[in-house]
């Protein structure tokens, strides 16, 4: 794996899906983060009903999340050599917040992938000081990509699992 690896699942049916528009964000956060490759990210675009069970499995949340970071660890796992973890996104709930932001999906999408990028890698929102070092780290990322980051009302339920 000598440069970084994106995998990218998608199970829900949703023709206006740009994977390499994702792939594109994983990586731009990779950079940004100074992260060398080789590293790898799975990222997963599924329903309401995958998320709520990972988030009641993993967080004890019985409800379903917009988007879920699961990071592999300290420990190398083999024969993946930068594994860095893996991303679920809800895209249903993903269309509801666009809509009502009054954004397009696809930008949404956008938002989530870096978000979920950013946990693997450690970032939180816990607090205030951890929040300002991700939303500033995140709108550098969205506006790299062509993103305005200020058109995105700000997150406060954590999900990070």
């Amino acid at each position: 794996m000598s440069e970084y690896e994106i995998e990218v699942d998608v199970v829900v049916e949703e023709p206006v899906l740009a994977v390499a528009a994702l792939q594109q964000a994983v990586v731009a956060v990779l950079q940004y983060e100074g992260v060398q490759p080789p590293a790898g990210v799975s990222l997963l675009l599924t329903d309401d009903a995958q998320l709520q069970q990972l988030n009641r499995d993993f967080r004890g949340y019985d409800k379903p999340t917009d988007v879920l970071s699961f990071p592999a660890g300290d420990e190398p796992i083999p024969g993946l050599p930068g594994y860095l973890g893996d991303i679920a996104i809800s895209v249903p709930t993903a269309q509801r917040q666009a809509a009502a932001a009054g954004h397009a999906l696809a930008d949404e999408l956008l938002l989530l992938t870096v978000h979920g990028v950013l946990h693997l890698l450690g970032h939180d929102h816990g607090d205030a000081d951890e929040r300002a070092v991700m939303w500033q780290a995140q709108g550098a990322v969205l506006r790299q990509l062509g993103v305005d980051p200020n058109k995105f009302p700000l997150a406060e339920e954590d999900d990070q699992a």
